[in-house]
């Protein structure tokens, strides 16, 4: 376990309402054709604010006194890192704060006010009905298939045979060897997991899980779990990738053996995913003792984050600030490089989505200075998506430069042979049940496992040696030699550059699980 140093001087519970959309499976965007500032209406609405100062105690806590002073609400702080979340309903808020000796920025974390509702809807999973009765099918089709067969090393779980990603990375090999080491947890900061699922609550780290909607961490018992009432899938899918044992109870994981734990960032009623339940996620995270987080999203409600805009600025940098020291705690932190099949590494985007909790404003965006947030922070382990084939997913961003490394997301063109014939990843659902669902959120967790492996044989390795091993072992398969044209609709959709050790594809190449094991 790392060392717990958090100093939060203030916990208050206070709501912070219901507004949050599908950043999930989706990520980056951001501007120069800015929009202008959050300013709350005249008729007194909230808004959250972080406000980051040079860090210390003596300094936030004069801080604090003058958000106190300016009629705000201190929510929390952390000290170590220098952020405070505060609520304020006045429209003059960001520029008082932005004002004060020792603050370096600050500014609001969402358009809407607190209360808000939002919603995003980004695919629906595809359900497997009736697991069990598909399992015995399944076991009955093997047999007849190669009777006497010699058992296998690791013998498959009973959906296995439908998880074409888990030998497309030399997992199912891998395990022959090692599952991974119970010492090891990856948090999975998202909507939350269902630890109740019969394949998760095996590799569960209840002590090691909280919610931190809001900013505050809150680790009474299911507070870590989807909401009952417009609860979503996805960080439960997503725990199932990098995690689910081999019991004899549906699909394997990337790393079975090693924990699982489940930091919940999205507010109920919508799957927006703020600045102050992202800080919260990162530092509890640090304090916890967790080895690996997965981040399948983007910190709303701006796709891409642009330092010449003061709520933006404010936003890189206390994301910045506790990815940074979470990194230097020893967490590893894995993100999904986003599903917008945009080239990151290009002169200019245009992003027509932010912000996602009020109204979207068009603008162009240089993705060199507005950043998604978390995957193109330093440190950050960036994943695209490929599919059956091992070519990139139709939807994946991509980047030379940006993409560190790749694995299997799903691509509903890209169809497998063997019992699954779908091309998306199949996972574990809340309450018990199985669905296949695509994206760079499914590519992340596999990335999560791996490094998970990595940390349980190189037990004294540091984030940033487990991610050179990772890209060391990886297995790149090279730019297309013809056209990229996943639909088949004969028009290239992007162009690959690089060459066939790192390439704008995928980065050093698709993580290899067995590598992990062995080396």
């Amino acid at each position: 376990m790392h060392s717990a140093r958090s100093r939060r001087r203030h916990a208050l519970a206070v709501p912070l309402g219901l507004a949050l959309t599908a950043s999930l499976a989706v990520l980056p965007g951001a501007s120069t054709a800015l929009a202008q500032d959050a300013r709350p209406a005249a008729g007194g609405e909230q808004l959250s604010y972080v406000v980051n100062t040079d860090t210390g105690s003596a300094t936030v806590e004069r801080v604090e006194k003058a958000i106190e002073e300016a009629d705000g609400t201190v929510v929390t702080s952390w000290a170590e890192i220098g952020v405070v979340v505060a609520h304020s309903d006045d429209p003059e808020f960001g520029d008082t704060m932005r004002a004060v000796d020792g603050v370096d920025s600050a500014g609001a974390t969402r358009t809407a006010p607190l209360g808000a509702a939002s919603t995003t809807d980004v695919g629906k999973p595809q359900y497997v009905e009736n697991p069990e009765q598909l399992a015995a099918k399944l076991a009955r089709s093997e047999r007849a298939a190669a009777p006497g067969a010699r058992k296998k090393a690791v013998p498959d779980e009973p959906l296995e045979s439908l998880q074409w990603n888990i030998p497309a990375i030399k997992a199912d090999r891998a395990h022959a060897i090692s599952d991974g080491r119970r010492g090891v947890t990856v948090a999975v900061i998202d909507t939350g997991v269902d630890d109740t699922h019969p394949d998760l609550r095996k590799n569960f780290a209840r002590k090691q899980s909280a919610s931190c909607v809001g900013g505050v961490p809150d680790t009474s018992r299911g507070a870590w779990r989807p909401y009952a009432e417009g609860g979503h899938y996805h960080g439960t899918h997503v725990a199932g990738i990098i995690a689910a044992p081999r019991n004899d109870i549906g699909i394997a994981g990337v790393a079975p053996g090693v924990k699982v734990a489940s930091i919940k960032v999205a507010e109920q009623g919508s799957s927006l995913f703020y600045t102050e339940a992202v800080v919260c996620a990162f530092m509890f995270a640090a304090e916890r003792g967790v080895e690996v987080t997965n981040n399948s999203y983007y910190t709303d409600p701006w796709l891409y984050n642009c330092p010449d805009h003061k709520d933006q600025a404010a936003i890189l940098e206390a994301v910045g600030r506790a990815a940074e020291y979470a990194e230097g705690e020893g967490v590893l932190n894995v993100a999904s490089a986003g599903n917008s099949a945009q080239n990151l590494a290009s002169a200019e985007l245009v992003d027509a989505t932010s912000p996602d909790d009020s109204t979207p404003v068009e603008r162009t965006v240089d993705p060199s200075e507005c950043l998604d947030l978390p995957a193109q922070l330093p440190g950050v382990v960036t994943v695209s998506a490929t599919g059956d084939q091992a070519l990139k997913s139709y939807y994946s961003n991509y980047g030379d430069g940006v993409v560190d490394v790749a694995a299997p997301g799903g691509d509903k063109y890209q169809i497998p042979g063997g019992d699954g014939k779908n091309g998306r990843v199949l996972s574990t659902m809340p309450g018990g049940d199985y669905a296949y669902a695509q994206g760079t959120s499914m590519a992340a967790p596999h990335v999560a496992g791996v490094a998970a492996l990595v940390k349980s044989e190189h037990r004294h390795a540091t984030p940033q040696e487990i991610q050179w091993r990772m890209k060391a072992w990886a297995d790149n398969p090279g730019c297309p030699v013809g056209p990229y044209d996943p639909d088949g609709d004969g028009d290239a959709d992007a162009a690959c550059t690089g060459n066939a050790k790192v390439n704008s594809f995928y980065g050093y190449g698709i993580v290899d699980a067995l590598d992990a094991v062995r080396k």
